[in-house]
């Protein structure tokens, strides 16, 4: 039950976006810079972003070599490039819109962790730069000496270590907290506590139905919910778990940086205080982690120690802080969800799990299609 003074001024719009995480947020920076003067709002369910916008590894990534390489086999090496250049172009587009100071931003570089020897491995990776040059103007990896492998303390399970220059790593909650500073300053409401249940498209209007009772009404709609989009509509993407854990502070650590292993399944860092960020393992239960369920596992995190021990960390004591999970959104063919699904509703989801690298990007096309 509404007020005449909450239907007077809360629940009208000319665009409304449902999802406040990156996307969401960046899809309204955009329209704000825009328009000015046009009301827009957030939906938002959870108190924080659901998904992924405040529970991922703050990896500023666009793709590591066997990562890319997997791609060329799955989807072509074309297909492959034009990915890694909307990557490349949405961190380009994150960092013009908010300074590196506001997100942590700090290009580290990343090392990928080889734990096989691969035939023609310089070959391949000299295949690699030839290809990514016209985007980055250089060569973006180069295969580091050995002896680089025993600076880390990386056990012998590491073969060989590939270092890309361009990699960087940000504060994921600096990044969020910026973004909706930035546009709840151009006058964005924001609105948490929303689950939105249905919505439908008159033509001259969406309606959109929060928590069972509560009608919002804008011109046009925005659906950047990713992984979630599914509890709406019947899309080709299936949602992926990502878990998380974070040591105690090491001491001496001597991780600093980005790193990768198996085809970027794994992924580790430094933050805080000598602390150790380590996280993924999907692709030890592609099954059991296809949920949109909030929780970590026995399974996975007994997974992630076990690789602390024998490849990370293997003569150095540690003692887990915390661990979480959050929820990313895959599609066949790697490309993100970006279209209308009505003449007034737009989608920009699916981020591949790349949403800080490619999500800038997406949320500018969405915004596009709703003009």
């Amino acid at each position: 039950m509404l007020s005449y003074w909450e239907k007077e001024s809360f629940v009208k719009y000319d665009y409304l976006i449902v999802g406040g995480g990156l996307v969401g947020l960046s899809v309204a920076a955009s329209l704000a810079e825009r328009y000015p003067r046009r009301k827009i709002a957030i939906l938002e369910r959870g108190i924080f972003p659901a998904g992924a916008s405040t529970k991922n590894a703050g990896f500023a990534c666009f793709g590591n070599p066997t990562e890319l390489l997997a791609e060329i086999d799955t989807i072509g090496e074309e297909a492959m490039l034009t990915l890694v250049q909307r990557r490349w172009q949405g961190l380009q587009k994150l960092r013009a819109r908010l300074s590196d100071t506001k997100t942590g931003f700090v290009q580290t570089g990343s090392h990928e962790i080889l734990l096989k020897n691969f035939d023609n491995l310089n070959k391949k990776i000299a295949h690699l730069n030839k290809l990514l040059k016209p985007i980055f103007g250089e060569d973006v990896f180069s295969v580091q000496d050995d002896n680089k492998i025993k600076d880390f303390g990386f056990s012998d399970k590491a073969k060989k270590l590939i270092f890309n220059k361009y990699e960087g790593q940000l504060h994921t909650g600096k990044l969020i907290s910026s973004l909706q500073n930035y546009v709840q300053k151009k006058g964005v409401k924001i609105f948490n506590g929303c689950n939105v249940g249905q919505f439908k498209d008159f033509g001259n209007k969406v309606e959109v139905l929060v928590n069972q009772e509560i009608e919002f009404i804008a011109k046009k709609v925005a659906i950047c919910t990713n992984a979630f989009a599914n509890q709406l509509l019947s899309l080709p993407i299936k949602p992926g778990r990502g878990q998380v854990l974070v040591t105690k502070p090491i001491k001496n650590l001597r991780i600093k940086g980005n790193f990768h292993f198996d085809e970027g399944f794994y992924y580790f860092r430094n933050v805080g205080k000598n602390q150790l960020l380590f996280g993924g393992g999907r692709n030890f239960d592609f099954e059991g982690e296809t949920t949109t369920e909030l929780q970590t596992t026995p399974k996975i995190i007994a997974n992630l120690e076990e690789k602390l021990q024998t490849l990370i960390l293997p003569h150095t004591p540690y003692e887990i802080a915390m661990t979480w999970a959050g929820i990313m959104a895959y599609t066949p063919n790697r490309e993100p969800i970006v279209e209308l699904c009505s003449s007034n509703i737009a989608l920009g989801l699916a981020l591949n799990g790349m949403g800080v690298a490619i999500g800038t990007l997406v949320a500018e096309q969405t915004a596009l299609l709703l003009e």
